[in-house]
């Protein structure tokens, strides 16, 4: 992965609307837009497994869909807060996650060409 630079947590801004995101994966999307920069595969696994644990995902016994109603997560966390943890999980990733584990992990997901 190229060298990119993790913001500093005073460079973290307050652009992010409550509104402008409703799931963790929202989220890391408009970040990603925002700093023109990927988020770590590794990232990205975290915030869907997020949003799966939040009932939003495929019961896979009755293989039928949970249908809730999507809280935005701005409501239940402040968006500074959420992004600035994003941006502690991310420069976590990118420092000490092992490319040999990277890739066992890659490798055994069926979706990983996805991201």
């Amino acid at each position: 992965m190229k060298k990119f630079p993790v913001p500093e947590p005073i460079s973290v801004s307050v652009s992010l609307e409550t509104s402008s995101f409703i799931t963790w994966e929202k989220l890391g999307e408009s970040m990603k837009q925002k700093y023109e920069q990927p988020l770590h595969y590794l990232t990205q696994i975290l915030l869907k497994q997020w949003d799966e644990s939040s009932g939003n995902g495929i019961n896979n016994n009755n293989i039928e869909v949970m249908i809730m109603k999507k809280q935005p997560i701005g409501n239940v966390i402040d968006p500074r807060t959420a992004e600035a943890t994003m941006w502690v999980i991310e420069n976590f990733n990118r420092q000490f996650v092992s490319h040999h584990y990277l890739a066992k992990i890659w490798l055994s997901d069926p979706n990983y060409h996805h991201f």
